[in-house]
Parts: structure tokens; sequence; C-alpha cells
């Protein structure tokens, strides 16, 4: 890896243009330091989003704007974006604001301090600001998940993350892969961290990924990955043969 590596910050987002102002300040901020690139993946708006990043991109920031023609859901978006990405490390949150991008720089630094096996650092959120019933919801659904594929995440939703981009070219995509990223990471053999983070409240509209999407589909995935371990027999190194 780079000295001072590039790093590309993805955000997944539908019609959340009033929020990603805010946002996209905030990164620019955190990273102000740092060699970066940020792509906002627009899923189908039909909001102001494409103004708003048009504006941004007037102005002379760093943001790069690709968009679906119809919504394809979270994972396809943070698909595309991790596909378009210039950096070697590539941080994804999500476009409604709740993951504060003032955990960015530490992500980063735990994942160039964790050495070449350290794959993902994920954020896990304390003090969830969600709506009692998600929040339940979240919380069964993760404890099954640990049940069944023991990764070790009690929070793998969380959309705040660092992965080595050349990790993220390894893993199976299906919809859904969003959720599963740190077991699918372990799957390929790689290390995976955590950063406890703080949730915040969104600052306008409302969620588009509701409850029957994580969690009827979620059940789905769940065993779908469970099979894509029990069917993998690992990494290995291969040396070509002259």
């Amino acid at each position: 890896m780079s000295v001072n590596p590039l790093v590309s910050v993805v955000i997944p987002a539908r019609n959340e243009a009033r929020n990603l102002g805010p946002l996209l300040a905030e990164i620019l901020a955190a990273l102000a330091k740092s060699s970066f690139e940020v792509i906002v993946v627009d899923d189908g708006s039909d909001d102001d989003t494409g103004a708003m990043i048009a504006a941004t991109r007037a102005a002379g920031l760093p943001v790069r704007h690709l968009r679906h023609d119809r919504p394809l859901g979270q994972s396809a978006s943070v698909r595309t974006g991790l596909l378009a990405a210039g950096g070697e490390i590539v941080v994804t949150l999500d476009g409604d604001g709740q993951n504060d991008p003032a955990f960015i720089p530490r992500l980063i630094e735990m994942l160039e301090g964790g050495g070449a096996n350290l794959g993902l650092v994920s954020g896990r959120r304390r003090r969830r600001t969600d709506a009692g019933i998600k929040r339940y919801a979240s919380r069964f659904a993760n404890g099954l998940r640990q049940w069944v594929l023991k990764d070790g995440a009690d929070d793998s939703a969380c959309g705040l993350k660092a992965i080595r981009r050349e990790v993220f070219l390894l893993l199976p995509f299906f919809d859904g892969q969003h959720r599963f990223m740190p077991a699918l990471v372990k799957r390929e053999g790689y290390e995976v961290a955590w950063l406890d983070i703080v949730d915040r409240r969104r600052r306008f509209g409302r969620s588009n990924y509701g409850i029957v999407d994580r969690g009827l589909r979620g059940l789905l995935d769940l065993f779908g990955v469970w099979w894509l371990k029990r069917r993998f027999r690992g990494r290995a190194d291969a040396n070509e043969r002259r």
C-alpha cells in the first residue's frame, strides 16, 4: 500500500438531497489533510440530488456523481461506487447523515496500521437513534446472524466502513451484500476490526430501506451466506511457473 494512499469515499444515496449538502461539508472537513475523492452513487433519485451535486462540483470540490437510471438498492449502489473508486482504501457511509464523518480518519488509521491481513474496519453504532421497532428488529437480526455465521458482528449493517478495495473485489455480490460484509471478508481469510461510533438522528426525510427489506430478504441472504461459507475451501497464494 502507498505511504499516502488515495481514499475514496462512497456514499449510496436515494432522495437525500437535503442531507447530502451538510454531509459532504463534514466529509471535506474530516479529510482536509488527506488525498481523497468522494463518489455519490445516486440510486435513481427523483429529488434535487443531481442539482445539489452539480453545485458542489461547480465549487471545485472533489465529488463525483454516478447515477443509476432506476433504484437498485443499497448494496448495488455500494458496489457501483467501489468498482469506480480510484482509491486503495474505500470508505462507505450512508447518505442520510446518521454516520458521522468525524470517525473516518480513525477508520483509515486502523486499516492502514492493522497489517496486510486486516481487510475491513467497520463502525459499530452505540446509542442507536432508530425508532423502537426498528432497533428491536435490528437486535434480533444481529443475534440470529451471529448464531448462524459466527462472524463476531453485532452491527454489520452499519454503513460506515473502511475496506481495502482489492479485498472487496474478491467478495461475491448479491442484493443485500452490504449487510454481510464482515462475514464475507472473513470468508476470504482476512481479519475484521471494529470501531465504536456515535449514531446520529436523520436530519431530513425518512429511510428508503425499511424493516421488510432488511428483515424478510435478510433472512434468505443469511442462509445464502452460510452456504457460501460452507462451500469455500479458502484463499491460497499462487506463484506463476516459468
